[in-house]
């Protein structure tokens, strides 16, 4: 179902958190083709596995910091003495070992990725024909936590080498780069989102 907060419909799962409303009104669903975003999410969403997604939002300025600005670049030429900062705790990050190591990791497979399509944005919307996938859900309770498309880029990034990118993992993320369009029907940031026919 949705919720109403100053007569505005939107999704349920934002609850009464500010933080969460605001992202959720101002950057879930939107097409993100910026490079540097699309790794920022990717770092995000991979660091969130086993956690809340308040509990990410919570921290994300000091992921800014920590990861230069989410330049893959420069996180693909973390020093060891850099991931051992990352993991104190005046870094401010999830301090999880498996998380920091895979996000460096991916970091040099986004580059390949990049060489190989020109852009990491090149590679992710060539799986949608460059067209967002719109869903068409009455409630948040309708929405899938997977998706055979999520499988099949999650499949094909563990191949090429990246982690923590199960389909879970992948279907968050293309829900909050705007790949799928999730927000229920009724929401008022469903329209105006892109329309592909799918759904």
């Amino acid at each position: 179902m949705a919720n109403q907060q100053d007569q505005v419909v939107r999704c349920a799962w934002p609850g009464e958190d500010p933080l969460y409303i605001e992202y959720h009104d101002t950057e879930w669903g939107v097409p993100v083709h910026d490079d540097n975003k699309l790794f920022e999410f990717l770092v995000l969403e991979g660091a969130q596995a086993g956690l809340s997604w308040i509990t990410i939002l919570k921290r994300r300025q000091a992921y800014q910091k920590a990861y230069e600005g989410f330049d893959p670049k420069l996180v693909a030429k973390f020093s060891e003495a850099k991931t051992e900062w990352l993991l104190s705790e005046e870094s401010g990050i999830i301090r999880n070992r498996q998380k920091v190591l895979s996000s460096i990791k991916n970091a040099k497979v986004f580059l390949d990725i990049q060489r190989e399509f020109g852009s990491f944005s090149a590679y992710q919307w060539g799986w949608v024909n460059s067209q967002p996938v719109v869903n068409k859900f009455d409630q948040d309770g309708q929405v899938p936590a997977q998706t055979e498309l999520s499988r099949t880029i999650s499949n094909d990034l563990k191949r090429r080498g990246m982690s923590f990118v199960g389909p879970t993992i992948i279907y968050a993320y293309l829900q909050a780069t705007g790949v799928v369009n999730d927000h229920i029907q009724q929401c008022f940031r469903f329209a105006g989102m892109g329309s592909s026919g799918r759904g």
